[in-house]
């Protein structure tokens, strides 16, 4: 009878274990796990083992038993009960292979309301918080660190064991897509509530109790030129006219003395430093030199999505995101991250040029055993091996329980930020006749008479977005950039409501909004950054109490945002808000 292998004894310590799995690898499995793809699942909770190749090339089948690759982030909102189901699908489906290393899940953010293929899912059945410019307007890090708690408790039911965020970068230009998944302007208030976001997801230390927090984006993603984002080639460029290079560090610091266990590099090419201009994922520099060594960085390394291959996104092509390395091969872009201290590829499935490298020997196979030790040290810290499987049915029960629900119902509400109130409309009385656009009326009616005419109403509640300039591109639409001013004539149409009937105006912010002609004419302006109708309504009838302070400021016009500098925080000229404005009711 054969022994048991020793990384199957749960009994010895982790680094023997990784070491004997290790040697048992043939090289084509050690580079499957330098592969952080994606999967999608069936809606009835069954894997996909058909594809037409126009999302994702390779079946999941494909995917786990031959080309050996054991890390995935699901794309897509589904119900708990079939996540659950589907992930353990997945988990027998790797326990099967010839060695049976589990399956390592992810997900991008799953507990607000934005809804990004590229960055975030909505809530769906997860309990719903506000975005996390919100938390930061609250600004409390024990709420944090509970936020944190509660998606580590609704992730682990499913199966999730890495969640890729938080997102620390700081909004320091206006313009940037990206900003309602970061905590906002301020370095400091970042540096807290990551050390406490950090805590939540993973506890005092990484263990089977434990989702692995996936920093990013390394160094910091914010000082973008012109505010366009390197998702795409016209917004690759990263700049510091301010000299704020170090600034953007802080946060990093702080999650790093918190213990977290991964970090992602952004795409950004940074221009006119002493850094290389290449992409951050190609930036040994910035990888090796800056992460690891100066700040001491021993986790896993996990490059952004789509750093090697070209890909087909809802039909069109992208290039590969290999800013300032596009004229090299997939297999020298592969061995430049692998040079500049990158762990895993992040949304690629090549491994075939890995081990080619390596045959070829542009690689040595034992820069390829040093990833690998460590992602299989966090698999075997997470316990994955020992029991890689879920409860569906507790899974149903746990997702959107109850009082996780009441959680993030009462931070949407903490988190609305007054802005003006300038004649003392809120709280407003009960009953009022009510115009409101942009709002369930079915909600609305619980607060007072809806009317069909704003000239019947005692007051409208108008609820609006932040401004952005449509993008042709399909996936880059759901990037909201350029101007953050209301064109005309959507910007008279609001105007002209406001002028008929005392307005209360609620915009949604998840950049900064040009709006000094709302600020001055709406009857009172309230931001949120991810709430209900019925979290909006609560505030303003006085049954709930607002805390939010901004983010960042609101500034006045879009001139003073392009002269503003994209690495300092708060840099625009007058703003119509200042950073850290809000009023309490």
């Amino acid at each position: 009878m054969n022994a048991t292998p020793d990384y199957q004894d749960a009994a010895l310590p982790v680094e023997r274990r990784v070491e004997d799995l290790l040697s048992r690898m043939t090289l084509e499995e050690k580079a499957g796990q330098l592969f952080h793809s994606m999967l999608m699942m069936n809606a009835d909770g069954t894997p996909v083992t058909e594809t037409d190749g126009s999302m994702l090339p390779f079946t999941t089948p494909e995917l786990i038993e031959d080309r050996f690759l054991t890390h995935f982030n699901l794309l897509g909102t589904y119900g708990p009960h079939e996540m659950a189901r589907w992930q353990n699908s997945v988990q027998e489906m790797a326990a099967a292979t010839r060695l049976g290393i589990p399956v390592t899940l992810s997900t991008d953010p799953r507990h607000t309301f934005t809804d990004n293929v590229g960055a975030s899912f909505n809530s769906g059945a997860f309990s719903a918080w506000p975005e996390a410019l919100g938390l930061a307007a609250i600004g409390d890090p024990a709420l944090v660190r509970r936020f944190a708690d509660t998606v580590r408790r609704e992730y682990l039911a499913v199966g999730f064991r890495v969640a890729l965020h938080p997102q620390i970068d700081l909004a320091s230009e206006p313009r940037w897509a990206r900003q309602s998944g970061t905590f906002g302007s301020d370095a400091r208030l970042t540096a807290e509530l990551v050390a406490a976001y950090v805590r939540g997801l993973q506890g005092a230390t990484l263990g089977p109790g434990s989702v692995s927090a996936m920093v990013k984006h390394f160094p910091g993603g914010g000082p973008q030129k012109d505010g366009e984002d390197p998702h795409f080639a016209h917004g690759k460029e990263q700049v510091y006219p301010g000299g704020m290079r170090e600034h953007h560090l802080e946060p990093f610091r702080a999650a790093i003395a918190a213990g977290c266990a991964q970090m992602m590099p952004y795409y950004g090419q940074p221009m006119g430093t002493d850094w290389e201009e290449v992409g951050f994922g190609f930036n040994k520099g910035v990888v090796t030199g800056l992460l690891r060594e100066e700040l001491g960085f021993r986790g896993i390394v996990c490059s952004d999505w789509g750093l090697l291959n070209d890909a087909t996104i809802f039909g069109q092509v992208h290039p590969a995101r290999a800013w300032g390395l596009e004229h090299l091969s997939v297999a020298e872009r592969a061995a430049r991250a692998l040079e500049a201290g990158c762990d895993q590829f992040g949304g690629e499935q090549c491994p075939e040029v890995v081990v080619e490298l390596v045959r070829s020997g542009r690689v040595a196979e034992s820069r390829i055993d040093d990833s690998v030790r460590r992602l299989l040290r966090e698999k075997f810290t997470l316990g994955l091996f020992e029991d890689p499987y879920v409860d569906p049915d507790a899974a149903a029960e746990i997702v959107g329980r109850s009082d996780f629900t009441a959680l993030g119902a009462a931070a949407q509400r903490r988190s609305l930020t007054v802005l003006t109130n300038p004649d003392g409309l809120l709280p407003l009385a009960t009953g009022p006749k009510l115009y409101v656009r942009n709002v369930d009326a079915t909600v609305a009616a619980g607060y007072g008479e809806v009317v069909a005419d704003p000239g019947a109403a005692d007051l409208a509640v108008l609820r609006l977005r932040t401004p952005f300039e449509p993008r042709e591109n399909i996936f880059e639409s759901y990037f909201h950039s350029g101007s953050l001013a209301f064109p005309e004539p959507e910007l008279a149409e609001i105007l002209a409501l406001l002028d008929q009937v005392p307005t209360l105006v609620c915009i949604n912010l998840e950049r900064a909004a040009v709006i000094p002609e709302i600020a001055e004419r709406a009857a009172a302006l309230i931001a949120d950054y991810g709430a209900g109708d019925a979290a909006l309504l609560d505030v303003a009838f006085g049954r709930a109490t607002p805390e939010g302070r901004l983010p960042f400021e609101l500034p006045r016009s879009m001139k003073a945002v392009e002269a503003s500098r994209p690495d300092v925080p708060n840099d625009t000229l007058d703003p119509v808000f200042p950073h850290g404005h809000g009023l309490t009711l």
